[in-house]
């Protein structure tokens, strides 16, 4: 979706670079355009995630944007290159700025960055900033999400769904295969985890720590409303992600295992 993919670009450029960082301990070092893990980061951000956005933006212009758009006509040609660009860039902006903490020393802020991501793209897909955003995201059309209704079950088998599948059966795999093997390189101790339980570690980090935290910051501003809400989601997340909280405990089998 127009509205989330610049979060979902940041978390997948953040958690390539963080463990491109952490493989490349041992090597020497390299600027980003020297760097062959950068290259392959931005290939698969040009070359697979943001045509897969592009083609639902064509083929969905209504669920793509949230339904603020509901059809070609309504959609300016800046916004539509925007969107594209934003695709690539905002990847890029992850993969450096993951790269750069860690080569500093900051491993966890470098790790946390691609939770952060998902965390703000999942908020989005939850409440959007009118508390509908989950409505939004399982009415497949302008026309369903006029008419009011919520149907989950009705639009896991719609054309939208069935699009997401399929490109979902390239891009998840390819994604958390780099990932997990980046991280693995890096993390040389006997203790270590290895790539199948790294890749678990990843969707544990996406969908439990940054999909779970979104939920539940979601659900407080629609029961607290604004104000409370607010404070309320402003502790749910610093409790959450703090170095002693459920992201800090995530993180210690990545940053364990480092290399020194």
């Amino acid at each position: 979706m127009v509205q989330v993919d610049v979060f979902w670009s940041y978390a997948i450029g953040a958690g390539c670079g963080a463990a491109a960082a952490c493989a490349s301990l041992r090597e020497p070092a390299r600027e980003p355009l020297d760097d062959r893990r950068f290259t392959v980061t931005v290939l698969f951000l040009g070359c697979v995630f943001a045509p897969s956005g592009i083609w639902l933006l064509w083929r969905f212009p209504g669920w793509e944007t949230m339904h603020a758009a509901g059809a070609h006509a309504d959609l300016p040609g800046w916004l539509v290159a925007a969107f594209a660009v934003t695709n690539i860039s905002q990847g890029v902006v992850g993969y450096l700025v993951a790269r750069e903490l860690w080569r500093r020393g900051h491993h966890y802020l470098s790790w946390l960055q691609m939770p952060l991501g998902y965390l703000a793209m999942f908020f989005v897909l939850a409440y959007g900033w009118d508390g509908t955003g989950y409505r939004r995201f399982f009415a497949p059309t302008t026309a369903d999400w006029r008419t009011g209704g919520f149907d989950p079950a009705a639009f896991l088998t719609s054309d939208v769904a069935l699009t997401l599948y399929a490109m979902g059966v390239v891009l998840v795999p390819l994604l958390l295969w780099m990932e997990a093997g980046w991280w693995s390189r890096g993390l040389r101790s006997p203790d270590a985890p290895g790539p199948a339980r790294l890749t678990g570690l990843v969707l544990i980090a996406i969908f439990g720590l940054g999909l779970g935290t979104a939920v539940g910051a979601a659900a407080l501003l629609t029961l607290l409303g604004p104000a409370a809400g607010t404070v309320a989601v402003a502790v749910l997340v610093s409790a959450v992600l703090h170095p002693r909280g459920a992201g800090g405990l995530l993180a210690r089998p990545f940053l364990a295992g480092a290399a020194p």
